[in-house]
């Protein structure tokens, strides 16, 4: 068993540095609120083991006491580790920020820094925030908002993943056991998980070009998570290239970027967003590049190169959000999303980027349309170009009938309300905003009057 120290984990060679040990229990504390230490392991993970006296555990176990603050009550032992005695301490404890000697340190990789008074201040915050967390608090929504068809969707894949032992009965009791009830009223977190009227939103777009000038599509979706989930991942699989691969006599479909990497990167998009951000997940299709955004600053002191490279343990923003996710497989592991989006790209080829943003973070998939490809793809770079320009037309053939639907809703109502054509139409409202603000730059519809009380007026008809 190979031993290295992390986030959570410290080694010290003996009790000789137990002051330094004190600081680092206080450290990991005050990052992951849990932990492990061990004396008569090197840093480097090489055991040489511990001389344990009469006194050796009650000697640390003081030395915490004093020391430490707010106390903390950690379980030490005497282990073996490749047959020579150490000792195991592990601790846990809520009540950030914790003092060691009187100063303050937080875990960053394998190290303990002591923190500024700015850093200090931002913890003290993080712990008033983390009593008040969003998804625990109970939401504007009530039971008869729930999608019950997607609560017992859920229940039977988390049965399957062998998640959770129970059955669906009804609907308040599957929520109560999975923790998204507070005082008999849904929490946040079972409103954007399981109800179907939802603020929640998915922003969808393709361009034309390689910026945002000129689009060719543009959506909105409002929905619970994993109905999102489906809605975007569709759409993304609709939007990129395809190009077939016969192997032996089955015909198989080769995406341009792996479907699992993009589902993966869905999944933690709505799982890790800042649910207290009024932004929108955000996808956007240029054309030589995927960008999946979402709300939410990335965790403090680590890189996507710590969770791809490293063994980082994941700092959940939304932990009951996550679990929930967790229980039905959409998420498999923690902390190892980055690192299978990853691999699964460089497996096929594609090169992927994480980009830690001041407004959030973003995951960028590089398109096969911009990359030189092997002679292994053939005639698919012509069939994935005829599929693209299939695409597209079919793009401008779908807006256009929109376009032509909403001039005649005007026709047949002067006075109709943007409201009532969505709901005529069944587009989104934005959409219907967006259209009515072209038409009416293009001179083909006007508003006169008052916006809530005027009417439109067909100038001309669609060419």
């Amino acid at each position: 068993m190979e031993l290295k120290e992390s986030e959570v984990l410290e080694f010290k060679k003996s009790t000789s540095e137990l002051k330094e040990a004190v600081i680092s229990i206080s450290s990991i504390l005050n990052k992951h609120k849990k932990g492990e230490l061990f004396f008569g392991v090197r840093n480097d993970g090489e055991v040489i083991g511990q001389v344990i006296g009469s006194s050796t555990l009650r000697d640390i176990s003081r030395a915490i006491s004093d020391h430490i603050e707010p106390k903390i009550y950690p379980s030490i032992d005497t282990v073996k580790i490749k047959g020579k005695s150490c000792i195991k301490i592990e601790f846990q404890g809520e009540d950030i920020p914790y003092h060691a000697y009187g100063r303050v340190y937080i875990r960053v990789a394998d190290e303990d820094k002591q923190l500024s008074a700015n850093e200090m201040r931002k913890v003290i915050i993080k712990k008033s925030a983390d009593k008040f967390k969003w998804e625990v608090q109970i939401s504007n929504s009530s039971f008869k908002d729930i999608n019950t068809g997607t609560v017992k969707d859920y229940v039977k894949r988390a049965n399957l993943a062998g998640r959770i032992s129970f059955k669906y009965d009804n609907v308040p009791n599957v929520l109560k056991k999975l923790g998204l009830i507070k005082n008999s009223k849904l929490s946040n977190a079972a409103q954007v998980l399981f109800c179907k009227n939802n603020s929640l939103e998915v922003q969808v777009a393709v361009f034309a070009g390689v910026d945002k000038i000129t689009f060719l599509d543009i959506n909105q979706y409002k929905d619970n998570i994993f109905n999102l989930l489906k809605k975007s991942e569709d759409y993304i699989k609709e939007k990129m290239n395809w190009r077939a691969k016969t192997v032996g006599l089955e015909r198989q479909e080769i995406p341009e970027v792996p479907v699992d990497a993009i589902r993966e990167v869905l999944v933690n998009s709505l799982c890790h967003r800042d649910y207290l951000a009024p932004e929108s997940n955000k996808i956007a299709i240029f054309k030589n590049r995927i960008e999946i955004w979402n709300p939410g600053d990335f965790p403090e002191g680590l890189t996507p190169q710590d969770y791809i490279k490293k063994e980082e343990q994941s700092v959940l923003r939304n932990p009951l959000i996550a679990d929930i996710l967790y229980k039905s497989r959409e998420v498999e592991k923690w902390g190892s999303g980055l690192k299978k989006i990853y691999s699964l790209c460089k497996e096929a080829g594609v090169k992927v980027d994480f980009k830690i943003l001041k407004t959030g973070f973003m995951v960028v998939f590089y398109r096969m349309v911009n990359r030189n490809m092997d002679n292994s793809f053939g005639n698919g770079i012509q069939k994935t170009h005829k599929k693209r320009t299939r695409n597209t037309q079919e793009t401008h053939k779908k807006h256009k009938g929109n376009v032509q639907i909403i001039i005649d809703a005007i026709r047949m109502n002067s006075e109709i309300t943007r409201k009532q054509i969505s709901r005529e139409t069944r587009m989104t409202e934005s959409s219907i905003i967006h259209y009515l603000r072209k038409l009416q730059k293009e001179g083909i519809v006007k508003h006169v009057g008052p916006t809530k009380s005027g009417r439109w007026k067909v100038l001309k008809s669609l060419l």
